[in-house]
């Protein structure tokens, strides 16, 4: 197989992304380090907070900047993997580093409020995500997006957005931003995960290669010219993706699909667990403040 080394350092570790996402990781830690005083009175984040939005950063650089990114406009399987990192680790991570104190800065301007509050809404959320995800994946739309940088910019940032959204009722850390207890928060992620799976099921149990991106050598190249360097890539002899990946389309495109799930369900496994355990040591306490509360026979 040929080595993806032949693409250049470019291609492989996109530098100006890499700088991009290291200027935002310093301006998190000035805001909430020595600049937190012109914005809040309250203490700076925990170090597990700063260890999320680290971890939620470099899982970003590795799905967009690394050369997984790349490998993602080769093999499907690879999209695949990069499209569950993205959407169903990434939004949870930030959440999760983001002082409570810099949201609600955030949330003074109005039409971000209003917005979030709208998108947010747990019906509202489940269906845009899951929507849009699914709409992606639609063979035609999937080779058009794949094809033009804007749509493929435009269309990956909604869905990160809408992940975003989606993750926002089940981990946010503000009370009034609480819109469900713990076992809607379960039947949340039930739904979540069976709303993702016609699209999953649509890519494994296809009986032929769906996407024209990585069959049609010149789609394919079209895809490449969207993360490859233009000199770069008309100095290359490329044929097509089995140059990488010696599985053929079909079980390359099958294997995407399982992976995707698998990674769905470790997640939403992982993430009910919690979110169970919660509810029940909630009941516990509120249990034992029942019992304290209540008269014992004793004093009757």
């Amino acid at each position: 197989m040929a080595s993806l080394s032949m693409f250049g350092f470019v291609a492989l570790w996109s530098p100006y992304f890499l700088a991009f996402l290291l200027l935002v990781t310093f301006l998190y830690f000035m805001v909430v380090g020595p600049w937190r005083t012109r914005f809040t009175n309250e203490g700076p984040p925990t170090r597990k907070q700063k260890a999320y939005f680290v971890l939620g950063i470099a899982l970003l650089y590795v799905c967009q900047g690394s050369p997984i990114d790349l490998l993602g406009h080769l093999i499907f399987s690879a999209h695949m993997v990069q499209m569950a990192i993205l959407n169903l680790l990434v939004p949870q991570l930030l959440i999760l580093g983001i002082p409570n104190w810099l949201f609600e800065r955030l949330f003074q301007i109005r039409p971000v409020k209003a917005a979030v509050t709208f998108l947010t809404k747990p019906l509202v959320a489940l269906v845009l995500f899951n929507g849009l995800f699914s709409l992606y994946h639609i063979p035609f739309i999937f080779d058009l997006v794949k094809s033009n940088a804007l749509y493929h910019a435009v269309i990956t940032t909604m869905i990160f957005i809408a992940a975003w959204m989606m993750w926002w009722p089940l981990v946010n850390k503000m009370s009034e931003w609480q819109s469900l207890s713990g076992l809607k928060k379960i039947g949340y992620i039930f739904a979540d995960g069976v709303l993702l799976t016609p699209a999953c099921a649509l890519i494994i149990f296809a009986g032929k290669p769906l996407y024209a991106t990585y069959y049609d050598p010149q789609m394919w190249m079209e895809s490449l010219a969207l993360c490859v360097p233009a000199g770069t890539l008309a100095s290359l002899d490329l044929t097509g993706p089995e140059m990488f990946f010696s599985v053929p389309l079909l079980y390359d495109q099958q294997l995407g699909g399982i992976l995707m799930k698998i990674i769905q369900e470790i997640v939403y496994g992982t993430v009910l667990f919690f979110v169970f355990m919660e509810w029940y040591r909630k009941e516990q306490e509120k249990e034992k403040k029942e019992t304290v509360a209540s008269p014992q026979p004793s004093e009757l």
